[in-house]
């Protein structure tokens, strides 16, 4: 019994070395995957390789997967997109089970050493991640050896003989046992180290071990079917594909089974090493095979999971909880639905300048209606997704960005309510019927003029992380300041003139304000970008 707690502890072990290895990987390499994942889905092969490079980083195929169907159900990728990726994750989720089927022996330890060393004693950043990552291997080699070494008792028991021989002479028996167990655990690899944990004690074999394998290979798509049902239909497409993708693999490869176990024999002497090479060889044949066929693959997922007849509109267009998973994906959809706020403060802008110089009322009302509907509760939900997201085990520059994410939000939230303002002021105007002169509305459309540029630049600035635009919008906010006296003056020589009518003066200067603050707001914006 203590043996087959040792198995379960060795996996345990293995497990938290994935999660751990998968954590310093993103943080080290977080924002370049990010980088990589907007140039490199473009087109099929592209997307095959970023989900290969992807998934051999994060070393978790379904952690990928929940990813891509997060993405897939903010409108940031297509399913074909998707489809693409998953091809390649195929590929790189056989890393793991290649570095495992070396035999480190004591290694491990130095490992797990090392890595504490630079956990807990390394003062820079960079050193803590990569302290995570040594760790994490360690973890992984560790459990690999517990499980190895325990496992040679327990595949002894008669029972268990028995059963790992019947794996070996009954394919389909093993292909289901592999789809449990993955289910179960929800990771293949996983069960694939666990499969070449007994091929380390030669307690099963080849045959066994293949199907096994097979069975892993269709039992990871629970996690991201999973994941896709509380989403919407175009996730649940996404799942729906790999599960093809994962299923048609298996059921091409049963007709050649003999040819291809011959094949993988002749790889390696090593049984350990087989077995990981029999993975890799598999997952590496299947992507090649189904890479043309992409678009059939779509087709065949909306057949059985038909598109959106009616898309309903929805709040959020960029982020999803399950971005959570990779948090440099996560703060991308985030800075992208900034953007998105930001860039609908600007059809504020338009729509409060057309309420106040040509009185139109509808204009007014739509400034209002952005504010109360879109502005508003995005701001709630975008506050609440980063103070979920900094709940996560983040890097220091990760948790910068949160906080700098969360500022920009609450700057974008101000302008709104100050275009607000600017609205009701209208209406009022409108209501008193109180005119400006055509000197006053040329003053107040070239400040609105001024205030838009302002703030494309701004946003444009946080988009690009460019320097040089943030340094304009400092530049003009300076120029606002100017503005705002030299309007004011023109406003109280207007005045004294008779030109404008005293009950025009406190909703002139009013709006007059309003934009000055606006501009403020902008150039809090540039900062944030000259500061990062």
């Amino acid at each position: 019994m203590l043996d087959v707690f040792q198995v379960i502890g060795g996996l345990a072990l293995f497990l938290y070395g994935v999660k751990t290895l998968s954590a310093g990987m993103e943080k080290l390499t977080g924002t370049q995957i990010q980088r990589w994942m907007d140039r490199m889905t473009g087109t099929p092969a592209k997307g095959a390789v970023f989900g290969m490079v992807a998934t051999a980083l994060v070393q978790s195929s379904s952690l990928v997967m929940v990813t891509m169907i997060g993405l897939i159900n903010a409108k940031i990728m297509t399913l074909t997109q998707v489809i693409s990726v998953m091809l390649g994750q195929e590929i790189g989720t056989t890393v793991t089970a290649q570095m495992v089927a070396f035999k480190v022996g004591n290694l491990s330890f130095f490992l797990l050493a090392l890595g504490f060393v630079l956990i807990e004693w390394n003062p820079r950043q960079k050193g803590r991640e990569w302290g995570e990552i040594l760790f994490g291997m360690g973890l992984i080699f560790l459990g690999m050896n517990l499980m190895s070494s325990s496992l040679a008792v327990v595949t002894k028991t008669p029972a268990i003989a028995e059963l790992l021989a019947r794996l070996g002479q009954n394919l389909f028996l093993g292909i289901l046992a592999g789809m449990v167990a993955t289910a179960v655990v929800q990771s293949s690899s996983a069960i694939t180290c666990l499969v070449v944990a007994m091929g380390m004690n030669q307690a099963i074999s080849l045959s066994g071990a293949v199907a096994l394998l097979l069975g892993a290979n269709i039992g990871t798509c629970v996690t991201g079917f999973l994941a896709s049902m509380r989403l919407s239909r175009v996730a649940r497409q996404a799942s729906i594909a790999q599960i093809l993708i994962n299923l048609i693999g298996v059921l091409a490869i049963l007709p050649f089974i003999p040819w291809f176990l011959a094949l993988v024999a002749r790889t390696s002497t090593d049984l350990p090493r087989q077995i990981a090479n029999a993975h890799t060889i598999f997952n590496v044949l299947v992507s090649i095979a189904l890479f043309p066929f992409i678009a059939v693959i779509a087709r065949l997922t909306r057949l059985i999971v038909p598109d959106e007849k009616e898309v309903q509109s929805k709040l959020a267009t960029y982020i999803d909880p399950a971005q959570y998973k990779i948090p440099s994906v996560a703060l991308a959809g985030a800075k992208r639905e900034v953007a998105h706020m930001g860039n609908k403060a600007l059809e504020m802008l338009e729509a409060s300048a057309r309420a106040v110089v040509q009185s139109d009322l509808p204009a007014a009302e739509q400034v209002i209606e952005l504010e109360d509907q879109l502005i508003n509760p995005l701001t709630e939900l975008l506050e609440q997704y980063l103070n979920d997201l900094m709940g996560i085990d983040l890097s220091v520059s990760q948790q910068k960005q949160c906080f700098q994410i969360k500022k920009n939000v609450y700057d974008i939230e101000r302008i709104g309510d100050l275009f607000c303002n600017i609205a009701r002021v209208a209406m009022r105007k409108q209501e008193q019927h109180i005119t400006f002169s055509q000197q006053a509305e040329e003053d107040l459309q070239q400040y609105f003029a001024h205030v838009k540029r302002a703030g494309t630049l701004a946003l444009e600035s946080i988009s690009t992380a460019d320097q040089a635009l943030a340094r304009e919008v400092c530049e003009l906010e300076d120029e606002s300041n100017t503005l705002y006296l030299r309007f004011c003056d023109n406003h109280i020589e207007r005045s004294n003139a008779g030109i404008c009518k005293p009950e025009s003066d406190v909703l002139f200067i009013e709006i007059l304000r309003d934009l000055e603050r606006i501009a403020d707001h902008t150039d809090n914006l540039s900062l944030a970008v000259l500061r990062s």
